[in-house]
């Protein structure tokens, strides 16, 4: 269905990339007060980004804020986005997309670290112990667009109108109009096993030339292919999800990792990806980037509109 130009202003869902971001997770402490400190929160936001943005003009400071379902209902009643669930999860134990406890979900990007780290301070500071943090990635640029495996990420995203339309609610959910729905998981990548594989069997467990980023043919290109997997159509048209993924990592640590942050209109393709990843199309021809990478969380949230963001502090459950 189309976007209207008289849609609600969306969050910053589809804002440029940057080349910093932080992705934080929090739970909802018990008891209505910390419920009645969240949804006075939700007007904040905004006010608080503009105010740290304002000191670096030029530094594309945005946040986005998301919803889980579970939340949804206990801080705010009423009518429910139609397709906001608790996540789903896919696959057999050893190669499984986990759910993970999730009620609130923060995505903050800039063009400088310093932006990300007041924005994020200024807010978990206003919620207090209303919250509890239980996940927080600190994200950067890899280079030309890469992740950390070496491959460009993020190609296939729709830019500019096709952007709103693939991301943005319209008249399928007028009361939610403007909205999005937006599914996190942070991967830990093998890099020891992973780079004991040649380039050209890395190109085949990506579906594309390392170097130039450009797709294989079809006619060498493996089913179970992270490309091939991850390319959903509906009526003969392909259906895109937008990407803003985040390398991140602790060399130290031996931790290497991927932030997936994917927004859609609906998690339905995003759904099928992950299904089509884990499980396999069909059954069984499973993803092989998934033999070196991990998903050790997983979650589910809808993003309101700018609008309905603020009119949320006066819901009540």
């Amino acid at each position: 269905m189309p976007i209207s130009d008289a849609s609600p202003e969306p969050q910053s869902v589809c804002n440029p990339i940057t080349s910093s971001a932080i992705f934080i997770v929090a739970t909802l402490a018990p008891g209505s007060d910390a419920a009645a400190k969240v949804r006075g929160w939700c007007e904040d936001v905004a006010g608080l980004t503009r105010s740290v943005g304002k000191r670096v003009p030029a530094g594309n400071l945005s946040c986005v804020c998301g919803f889980g379902s579970a939340a949804w209902d206990r801080l705010f009643g009423g009518p429910r986005p139609a397709s906001l669930h608790a996540f789903r999860e896919f696959g057999p134990q050893e190669r499984r997309a986990v759910a993970t406890p999730g009620d609130i979900l923060l995505h903050i990007r800039a063009d400088q670290m310093d932006l990300c780290f007041e924005l994020a301070t200024q807010l978990i500071a206003a919620l207090g112990d209303a919250i509890s943090v239980v996940d927080e990635v600190q994200g950067f640029r890899y280079f030309d667009m890469r992740s950390i495996i070496g491959f460009v990420d993020g190609t296939e995203n729709p830019v500019g109108r096709k952007a709103l339309e693939f991301t943005l609610i319209g008249d399928e959910d007028p009361a939610f109009s403007g909205g999005s729905y937006v599914l996190v998981q942070k991967y830990l990548h093998n890099m020891n096993a992973w780079n004991e594989l040649s380039v050209e069997e890395q190109e085949r467990v990506i579906g594309r030339k390392k170097l130039s980023d450009i797709e294989l043919d079809d006619a060498v290109k493996p089913t179970s292919s992270h490309s091939a997997l991850t390319t959903i159509t509906k009526d003969g048209e392909e259906v895109k999800i937008l990407r803003d993924n985040m390398p991140f990592g602790r060399p130290g640590a031996g931790e290497f990792g991927t932030y997936f942050i994917g927004y859609a209109r609906s998690p339905e393709p995003i759904e099928q990806m992950l299904e089509n990843m884990f499980v396999g199309r069909p059954a069984g021809n499973y993803d092989r980037l998934l033999d070196f990478s991990t998903a050790v969380t997983g979650g589910l949230f809808f993003v309101p509109s700018a609008d309905l963001l603020e009119a949320l502090a006066e819901r009540q459950p």
